[in-house]
């Protein structure tokens, strides 16, 4: 595997995050050197030795090529719709070109990044970006896409956070199945036989058949479900202060709590209170404890879409293990992952041997692929209904505290999720209503700002959403996607 950032650079990278040479603590580690990386290591060592203090920032700017953020500057007058299919054109990227010493993993087709600081392919960004090319007509951006995903599978094992070598430590909500069914709108079931192998090591990798993970959990009662791990126990290159200071303040095992830091970005809700213990504070995080009701669900339809590829490569006998897997993996779901008092789908806690009670809706996750039964979907509603929707949307989670995956916030890639679960069990009349004001709110902003956001808060339009490790981004990828989505199914 190829290096990260902090392996290469040793103590000089640890010293540049420290003294937050950057306001962001990514730019560094996306930093690309100037010359050979031994060359560098050496000459701040030798600085170190002279006694001398060392100008980080003046060593860090005569040693590498420090990124930045490109400008999105497209037109406001025109509307929303052309103002994302203009989007797609600043947004995408050309094959990389591999530079030694750099983070950056190359890839061999052209793909969209999300945009702002996220200067690279995301896993699951991806999927809903793709949503939004789908109905924008960019079939040959979405194959190229899947091609990155099929190619990072082949060469890492799995498909990374993101195609730096700073996370290859650890994936993403695996999608991969789920981008597939796009394809096959088009391609038919023979997408499926072709991405095959690649489907294979996926499964491989999330069952800890490939990689020193520790995804799968043996429950009590012998059924096996699954949680984010990520193989990493140190900062992470990206937020290497950060984490230190939220280690140091936790007074815990500085390796447990990098560990479950890095695991909770493995889920893309970093940072939220379903992971935390205490459910308030980010030093209580403890995501090894959770089995998350969304993962299990996307592991359903990828163990489904297995056996689905198997049928399409005339491997009928292949097709019955998935299926059998499937079937475990569901019933694990509704026995454990549903809560009769809340009414409502939660993660469940291994310690507590219960589900967490924490609503979020990671909780719409059954209804979107199925699982729920119309008795649950039916619960579901009403608890979104009454306590989620709000006038721009649903919100993330009923807790207000601070991090960004929590209230007020609402996030493209959730709101498509409920709305299209809600739809699957009849409920187009609640599905409409959150997806029109999704749709107003995010048609405001850009009138507004000329931007569409990362997030959005939805319970008062006119404040930014808050939260997070960095500032709110604009582009942005799975915000244009599900908008384009939910415009086209919901018209005005």
């Amino acid at each position: 595997m190829p290096k990260a950032p902090e392996e290469l650079y040793g103590r000089l990278f640890a010293d540049v995050q420290r003294a937050r040479v950057f306001p962001d603590q990514k730019t560094f580690p996306d930093a690309v050197p100037k010359r050979p990386v031994d060359e560098i290591v050496a000459s701040y060592a030798a600085a170190k030795r002279s006694g001398q203090p060392v100008d980080l920032a003046a060593f860090v700017g005569t040693n590498f090529l420090v990124p930045e953020t490109r400008s999105l500057a497209v037109p406001k007058a025109r509307g929303v719709v052309e103002h994302v299919n203009e989007l797609w054109r600043l947004l995408e990227r050309a094959p990389d070109r591999p530079v030694s010493g750099s983070s950056l993993l190359p890839l061999p087709h052209p793909y969209i990044v999300p945009g702002g600081r996220f200067r690279e392919i995301y896993y699951w960004d991806s999927y809903f970006t793709m949503l939004g090319l789908r109905e924008s007509g960019e079939e040959a951006a979405i194959q190229a896409m899947m091609d990155n995903f099929a190619y990072l599978i082949r060469n890492y094992g799995h498909i990374p956070n993101g195609n730096r070598t700073y996370y290859l430590s650890r994936s993403q909500p695996p999608f991969f199945s789920l981008m597939l069914d796009l394809l096959a709108e088009k391609g038919g079931e023979s997408v499926y036989a072709k991405y095959l192998p690649e489907l294979r090591a996926e499964y491989a990798y999330w069952s800890d058949e490939t990689a020193p993970t520790k995804h799968r959990v043996a429950l009590a009662d012998g059924a096996v479900l699954s949680r984010y791990y990520d193989q990493g126990a140190t900062p992470r290159a990206e937020a290497f202060a950060l984490d230190e200071d939220v280690a140091k303040r936790s007074g815990r095992d500085p390796a447990e709590v990098y560990r479950a830091i890095r695991s909770a970005c493995e889920s893309g809700w970093d940072f939220s209170t379903r992971w935390f213990s205490d459910g308030q504070n980010l030093t209580s995080i403890d995501v090894l404890d959770v089995v998350p009701v969304d993962l299990n669900c996307l592991l359903f339809h990828l163990e489904s879409t297995l056996a689905r590829a198997c049928r399409a490569a005339g491997h009928g006998d292949d097709a019955k293990p998935f299926e059998a897997a499937a079937r475990r993996r569901k019933d694990a779901v509704l026995s454990h992952c549903w809560s009769a008092d809340e009414r409502f789908f939660c993660d469940y806690r291994i310690s507590s041997g219960r589900t967490t009670g924490v609503l979020t809706l990671a909780g719409l996750y059954p209804l979107f692929f199925g699982l729920a039964t119309p008795d649950q979907a039916s619960a579901v509603r009403e608890q979104i209904e009454k306590r989620f929707l709000k006038p721009g949307g649903v919100v993330t989670s009923l807790v207000h505290s601070g991090q960004q995956w929590d209230g007020p916030n609402g996030w493209a890639p959730l709101e498509w999720i409920t709305v299209v679960g809600l739809e699957r069990y009849g409920h187009r009349q609640t599905a409409s209503l959150i997806a029109r004001r999704w749709i107003d709110l995010n048609v405001s902003v850009y009138n507004r700002t000329g931007k569409l956001m990362e997030k959005y808060n939805v319970e008062n339009a006119s404040l930014e959403a808050g939260g997070g490790e960095y500032p709110g981004q604009d582009g942005f990828g799975w915000t244009n996607g599900v908008l384009l989505a939910l415009m086209r199914r919901f018209p005005q």
